[in-house]
């Protein structure tokens, strides 16, 4: 965990309580990355901001097992159970909240204290300082995984598109390539810790264990820091990305694309960046799963007459034949005509015709419709024979 977060209270900037659900977390984080996104405040600083804080926030709390470690570490911090002065004998931590006679230390430290990792104090310690309850050695820390959203057409999201994703987030540093180092120089072990990043302290029975004060828990130390990035190895950059949108996508869907989200510190492996497609209503086409459905619009002597009508497609128009007698609201299928799925092939289109009644006729056109209901009346035609108890 970084180290800063613990000054960080992420629930205020999403402005939700610690027991949101994460439903309530992502809706929160939505609402604010819409109003605070650059491209919607130009040149306003404070909200630019603020966009970074809410996403640092969400990228946290949006993932259980960093939220649950961020909690922890939070509530252990808050009641004083890393006192930096280690044991202290007669029942506690030097300078934090003692433990009472009664107080079970098996119960805090679980079996850190043997070397297994099941959830003590030393699991917890591991994660802040990204070691497990038994290892000796730092490692690099990934960076956090990214959200964003973006809005397609109806179309573009059955064909597929490649878009241009406009972010500001943390990204390598690219004068020292994410080294914190000066270019030309190079980071050394750290002298204090070799290398491990955390510093043993033995007080009587018990060892515990603290992030080296010389590296900051990094195991590393850079002796002349690259000046643009002041040896963290990442920069805030507002970059665009090129993203390849697969045909088929559903609206909600959440695309990930791998190791283009937050820069890992020191040239660790970036974090990833999700992509939640939002789709659009098309004036023509409906979606059922991978079916596309129209209504073709159609006149009453062409159903009882039958014709061919041209409908649209997503790669031009076919000609659907309509047989004689066709009812009203019956779909017609046109196969291999709608999304294009994910292991080849595509669904089908599927028309639905509707009779189109005209609000007004000429007196010839009356005067024909005249004739015909009579012709159908003599030939024995009734639509409601059998409705109704009729």
């Amino acid at each position: 965990m970084n180290r800063e977060w613990l000054e960080k209270d992420f629930y205020k900037e999403l402005g939700i309580s610690s027991g949101a659900t994460q439903d309530e977390i992502k809706k929160a984080y939505r609402k604010l990355a819409r109003d605070l996104h650059p491209d919607k405040n130009p040149g306003d600083t404070k909200a630019e901001e603020r966009f970074k804080a809410v996403s640092e926030a969400h990228a946290v709390l949006a993932d259980p097992e960093k939220r649950k470690e961020y909690d922890e570490a939070r509530r252990l911090f808050a009641s004083g159970g890393f006192g930096r002065g280690g044991y202290a004998p007669g029942g506690g931590y030097a300078g934090g909240g003692g433990f009472s006679n009664e107080f079970n230390l098996g119960d805090i430290f679980g079996g850190a204290a043997a070397g297994a990792g099941d959830g003590g104090l030393g699991d917890i310690l591991g994660g802040l300082f990204n070691r497990g309850g038994t290892r000796t050695t730092s490692r690099p820390r990934r960076g956090s995984d990214v959200e964003t959203e973006t809005t397609l057409g109806f179309r573009e999201a059955a064909q597929g598109v490649t878009v241009p994703l406009r972010m500001t987030s943390p990204s390598p540093c690219t004068t020292c390539h994410g080294s914190g180092a000066k270019p030309g120089t190079s980071p050394r072990v750290c002298p204090h810790c070799n290398g491990t990043g955390v510093i043993s302290r033995n007080q009587g029975a018990f060892g515990f264990s603290e992030p080296c004060d010389d590296c900051r828990g990094t195991g590393s130390i850079i002796d002349d820091p690259c000046t643009d990035c002041h040896g963290t190895g990442i920069q805030n950059r507002t970059r665009t990305i090129t993203v390849r949108i697969p045909p088929g996508v559903r609206d909600g869907q959440r695309i990930r694309l791998a190791g283009q989200g937050e820069a890992g510190l020191r040239g660790a492996p970036a974090g990833d960046l999700y992509v939640t497609v939002h789709v659009s209503q098309d004036k023509v086409f409906g979606r059922n799963g991978d079916d596309l459905t129209l209504v073709l619009p159609v006149s009453y002597s062409e159903l009882v007459l039958g014709t061919t009508v041209s409908v649209p497609t997503l790669e031009g128009r076919v000609g659907v034949k309509v047989p004689p007698g066709t009812a009203d609201g019956r779909t017609l299928r046109v196969r291999g005509r709608g999304v294009p799925k994910r292991g080849g092939g595509a669904g089908d289109l599927l028309v639905t015709v509707k009779v189109a009644v005209p609000q007004k006729l000429d007196d010839e056109a009356s005067e024909a419709l005249r004739r015909y209901a009579e012709a159908e009346k003599a030939g024995g035609f009734d639509p409601r024979a059998g409705w109704a108890g009729a």
